[in-house]
């Protein structure tokens, strides 16, 4: 989801495995995203969901807080766009958790990323306080690494654990 104006306020968590099984998913959709850019400065993300297909342009961080333009398009252009302009990919089941009043996204990473659990918060405010689910391990928001850009051309299979 976009925030007004075209800003994401977004913190990232990985998520500890053993919790998370206990917690019950009432929605779920399984995501297939890839990029058309990608570069610390830019990207430009094709996402096809269940039931949608979008285009999303995202700039540099600063912080927790990037700008970030999300726009619905049409499945099969989606489709199409991730066959044939898309110069990495990934897939993950996101999982939609509401937890003391506010929505966590929650990615089960598949293929070259499976093992990784990565939830996110989109926030009003950068200071915003919250409170942080028990399935909650450790705050990664500015760890590039875990961008899910990133992990579509460094898979989280390849790293030194």
């Amino acid at each position: 989801m976009v925030c007004d104006m075209g800003i994401e306020i977004e913190k990232k968590f990985l998520v500890n495995k053993e919790k998370w099984r206990e917690v019950v998913k009432e929605q779920r959709s399984l995501f297939r995203q890839g990029y058309i850019v990608s570069d610390p400065g830019k990207t430009i993300r094709v996402r096809l969901t269940d039931t949608a297909g979008y285009i999303t342009i995202k700039g540099r961080s600063v912080g927790a807080v990037k700008p970030e333009y999300e726009y619905a398009i049409p499945v099969e252009d989606a489709k199409e766009l991730l066959d044939n302009f898309c110069v990495s990919e990934i897939s993950k089941i996101r999982n939609f958790i509401t937890h003391d009043g506010k929505l966590w996204e929650v990615d089960e990473f598949l293929g070259e990323n499976e093992g990784l659990i990565v939830a996110e918060i989109e926030l009003d405010r950068e200071d915003e306080t919250f409170s942080l689910p028990a399935w909650i391990d450790k705050e990664v928001t500015h760890e590039k690494r875990y961008s899910n850009s990133n992990l579509s051309v460094n898979p989280y299979k390849h790293w030194n654990h």
